[in-house]
């Protein structure tokens, strides 16, 4: 037998004692699902895959199945705690395993669209490949059969990455898809003792806005039943085609399920916008080396597909078959969690084999978010993307648009981009973190605003994208820095390459440098975080009550000099709406800054996010090339004594330093 959620010849599934609790044997054949009650996600976690073979090649596969479309409607009851957070719902696994859970999620979901958005429709559902990744596909294809969805678009094996995703809603067939589910908790591990998540992504391709996420939370709150059909068998995910189901042989299709090749829309979609010929003269370079690590996510299969179609060999791309607990890691690219990458490209000490390779990357469990590395040299994400933006006139798709309209970033990332905006004369966008924001800048012709298309766009927490789709994009981000490559390296001779550190530090001589950091405390007593949360906000207070602010900033350690404390908020120029409370801000007379926030994207307790910024002007080239430890301790120092970080946590030490 096969466990349905890896396609591996043996059931590797963890959850068979808790299968046994529930008395649901393991090694049912897929045809012999039939009828009866609703089928829990828990049910599907380790059942046989099956489905008809044999098409000739070259040919799509039709799959026809007589079955009954009977919708059955089970009674349910109320989950607690299923409200969104930034990027959907996150929970352990073991929480969506619970018999109905997920079930009543996407009941809610389906709930909360507009009256006949799925009727007759075609929806897009696949996921990272996480563990029960393909367990949840079935489910949710057999919900979407109940809600009048006419097809489901999914990826071979359950798999799309969630740029890819966002690429097949906008652009197979012309974009008609009405939305999709998306299967990911990103960057978070995966197994059954780790996290999943789910989301939706709208017409456009990119996340539900908090309006759509709060109905969907408070009809979960009030559900009493959800509507399946039952009777419909699994579809074999390993076999491409359509899967056709007839109420009888030679009748109308009442439902779809298509399963396409999961690279083919977002690889043509990125050969449209780079010169492939380009990168390839770059890489065949003898003094030219990249290497690309897939974190066992579902970043892999495309990263071979491009990065293979650009010469580059087997071997230099690592970690790139997906795997259900992504290889025992932490899918999250960056100097902890990728330390593999980091030692390979000389961060850490120098490799064995020789020189470390010129350009490294890394994406995420989801293939959304990106690490940049040169030899020896970490690029921050907020040097990525104001590099990338400065670069834009060396990237086609740019070019052939007419440059950029608009650039934004979120409020913690750092103010490198803006001075690139200023220098540029473009908008400069700041928003909350969550990449909804940016997706509602880039469709603001279409409610009535300005054209901000083409807009570049990033976020400190390794996410760089822009309008070509609606979610940030890992490999994008890789294929915007080889182009940068590319561009300063057209006549430079051999042996005289100019590499990731070289451009950095032209940008800073020309920009200035924003030394920042990110310091992550994960997965700490909610209530801890909500205290350090509390505790700046009467700073803030006893601030303002002493008369101080931008024009009598308070005195400091080591002499800084505090000008203003307040929380973020943002008022949407597209749609107008406003979002509060995003994160505590400390802002010095000198530029610095400190920011405090929660971050919504664990699946327990809380992880609080200190970001600390300085900004050091150029003509100074000492200062500008100042190890950015050094650079930043002081008010390093200062950040961890007004938060009380260690004290009310515990931790002597955060999880994570960016």
């Amino acid at each position: 037998s096969s466990c349905f959620v890896t396609g591996m010849k043996r059931c590797c599934c963890r959850a068979a004692p808790l299968l046994a609790l529930f008395g649901i044997a393991r090694g049912r054949p897929v045809g012999s699902m039939r009828g009866g009650g609703g089928t829990s996600f828990l049910s599907n976690m380790c059942r046989l895959r099956g489905g008809q073979h044999g098409a000739a090649a070259g040919e799509t596969q039709i799959f026809e199945t007589v079955v009954s479309s009977e919708v059955t409607r089970v009674a349910t009851s109320p989950f607690e705690g299923q409200k969104p957070g930034t990027s959907g719902l996150r929970k352990k696994t073991s929480v969506f395993l619970q018999p109905g859970y997920l079930e009543n999620f996407i009941q809610s979901l389906f709930d909360s669209l507009p009256d006949g958005e799925l009727r007759g429709a075609t929806l897009v559902v696949s996921g990272d490949g996480r563990y029960g990744n393909a367990a949840a596909v079935q489910i949710i294809c057999k919900m979407a059969a109940a809600h009048g969805v006419a097809r489901v678009w999914v990826g071979r094996d359950g798999l799309l990455s969630t740029p890819a995703a966002s690429c097949v809603i906008r652009e197979r067939e012309g974009g008609v898809a009405c939305g999709g589910v998306i299967l990911s908790a990103s960057h978070n591990p995966g197994g059954p003792d780790a996290d999943f998540g789910i989301k939706y992504n709208v017409r456009n391709g990119g996340p539900a806005l908090e309006s759509l996420t709060e109905e969907v939370y408070e009809r979960s709150t009030q559900i009493r039943e959800y509507a399946i059909v039952a009777g419909l068998p699994d579809v074999d995910l390993s076999l491409e085609g359509r899967h056709v189901f007839v109420d009888e042989k030679g009748g109308a299709p009442h439902f779809e399920v298509e399963v396409i090749d999961p690279t083919e829309d977002y690889v043509a979609l990125m050969a449209s916008l780079f010169d492939f010929d380009a990168l390839r003269s770059l890489l065949r370079r003898p003094d030219m080396s990249l290497v690309f690590d897939g974190m066992h996510g579902v970043a892999g299969p495309y990263a071979r597909a491009i990065f293979g179609a650009l010469g580059v060999a087997d071997e230099a791309l690592l970690n790139c078959i997906p795997s259900e607990d992504f290889g025992g890691g932490h899918p999250d690219p960056n100097l902890t969690y990728a330390a593999a990458l980091a030692k390979l490209m000389g961060l850490t000490g120098q490799p064995a084999g020789g020189e470390p390779p010129v350009l490294g990357a890394a994406a995420d469990g989801d293939a959304d978010r990106n690490m940049i590395v040169g030899r020896r040299f970490f690029v921050t994400p907020s040097d990525s993307l104001a590099v990338i933006a400065a670069h834009a006139h060396a990237l086609p798709w740019l070019a052939r648009q007419g440059g950029l309209r608009a650039l934004a970033r979120s409020m913690p990332t750092s103010g490198a981009v803006d001075r690139v905006a200023e220098e540029l004369g473009l908008p400069l966008f700041e928003t909350p973190t969550g990449w909804k924001y940016f997706g509602n800048l880039m469709d603001s012709h279409l409610l009535g605003g300005a054209d901000l298309s083409p807009l570049l766009c990033g976020e400190e927490s390794f996410g760089t994208g822009s309008s070509h789709i609606r979610e940030k994009d890992g490999l994008w981000a890789v294929l915007c820095w080889a182009s940068i490559l590319a561009h300063h390296n057209v006549d430079t001779p051999e042996g005289q390459l100019v590499g990731v550190e070289e451009v950095v530090t032209q940008h800073w001589r020309r920009f200035g440098r924003n030394f920042y950091t990110r310091y992550d405390y994960e997965n700490v007593d909610a209530a801890a975080a909500e205290e350090i949360v509390e505790r700046l906000r009467a700073m803030g207070s006893s601030f303002r009550g002493a008369g101080y602010g931008p024009s009598e900033p308070q005195l400091l350690q080591d002499g800084f000099a505090l000008a203003t404390i307040d929380e973020f908020s943002y008022r949407d120029p597209v749609d107008s709406s406003t979002t509060s409370q995003q994160g505590v801000r400390l802002l010095f007379a000198d530029g610095s800054r400190i920011v405090l926030r929660l971050s919504g994207t664990g699946s327990v307790g809380a992880t609080v996010r200190i970001y600390i910024e300085r900004y050091q002007p150029p003509g100074d080239e000492y200062a500008l090339l100042a190890n950015a430890t050094d650079a930043l301790r002081p008010l390093v120092d200062l950040a961890l004594h007004l938060s009380q970080v260690r004290e009310l946590t515990g931790r002597e030490a955060p999880t994570v330093i960016t």
